[in-house]
């Protein structure tokens, strides 16, 4: 079995995805709750039950870590705009303008919705956790996952595919310039 060191280094990319969906695209709160999360982690490590996969286990440290960082804020903080964005949230794959429109329409979506439904979203669509993980790393029962899974998709959908997607004009193809001369 590996180590201690090894199990929480493999996990800190999807602590960081995590956390910066949590922290609204901010990078320096979100590696400070990844920091935060992993000094809990390695100090309770005699918790850990050693069944499965620490990634829950972590999870569930960073969603406590953050719930009482917002109850000493007094709020999540506002998202920022697309052009702030740090670059670890653009897309990571070469893609055409519509397609990068849409990814950075996607992701500033996700910003918007509610912090409940952000969480359940990212922990079980984009972290592939099961329904009992999220409910145990939220502390909330199943059915709360699931049916703000639905309302989070469906917020999203909304968000992505209403009104703001019509508003925006299609974008049209420009020949290049041919040089005269």
């Amino acid at each position: 079995m590996p180590d201690r060191h090894s199990l929480l280094i493999e996990q800190i990319p999807h602590l960081r995805r995590y956390a910066r969906v949590l922290h609204s695209g901010r990078v320096a709160d979100a590696d400070d709750l990844v920091q935060d999360t992993l000094e809990r982690a390695f100090s309770k490590w005699r918790l850990w039950r050693g069944v499965g996969s620490v990634r829950p286990w972590l999870f569930s440290i960073m969603h406590n870590l953050f719930v009482d960082q917002c109850a000493v804020r007094g709020s999540t903080g506002a998202p920022q705009a697309l052009d702030d964005l740090p670059e670890a949230l653009h897309p990571a794959q070469a893609a055409t303008q519509e397609l990068r429109l849409q990814a950075l329409e996607t992701i500033a979506a996700l910003q918007q919705l509610p912090v409940p439904l952000r969480e359940v979203l990212l922990l079980v669509a984009v972290e592939d956790l099961r329904y009992a993980d999220a409910s145990r790393i939220l502390d909330i029962p199943i059915g709360t996952v699931m049916s703000r899974l639905s309302r989070a998709r469906r917020q999203l959908r909304a968000l992505t595919d209403g009104e703001a997607s019509a508003a925006r004009p299609p974008l049209r193809v420009i020949e290049a310039q041919r040089s005269l001369g």
